[in-house]
C-alpha cells in the first residue's frame, strides 16, 4: 500500500503547485494587467484554471467569495490548499 499512497501524495503535491501557480498567474494579470491571446502568460493561466477549476467551483459554491471593502477574498482557494496539506500529513 506504501506506493499507493506515494502516488496519491506526489499528485496532491502537484495539485497543491497548481494552485499556486494559479495564485501567481491571477496576480500577475491583477498587476501587470490582461495578457495577450497567445502568450505564454495567456496559455499558462488557462491551462491552470481548466485543472484546478473542477475542483474550486463546488467548493466556491459553498463557501462564496468573502467581500472586504471594494475586493473579494477566494475562500475556496484556502480551503482547497489547506484540505490538501491535510491530506499529504494524514497519508
Amino acid at each position: 500500500m506504501g506506493p499507493v499512497l506515494a502516488l496519491v501524495s506526489f499528485v496532491l503535491l502537484l495539485f497543491q503547485l497548481l494552485l499556486v501557480a494559479r495564485a501567481v498567474l491571477d496576480w500577475s494579470v491583477a498587476l501587470a494587467g490582461p495578457s495577450m491571446a497567445g502568450s505564454f502568460r495567456y496559455r499558462a493561466t488557462v491551462a491552470v484554471t481548466k485543472i484546478t477549476e473542477p475542483v474550486l467551483a463546488p467548493v466556491r459554491r459553498l463557501v462564496p467569495p468573502l467581500r472586504v471593502g471594494g475586493m473579494a477574498i477566494d475562500l475556496a482557494f484556502i480551503i482547497v490548499f489547506l484540505a490538501i496539506v491535510v491530506l499529504r500529513a494524514i497519508l
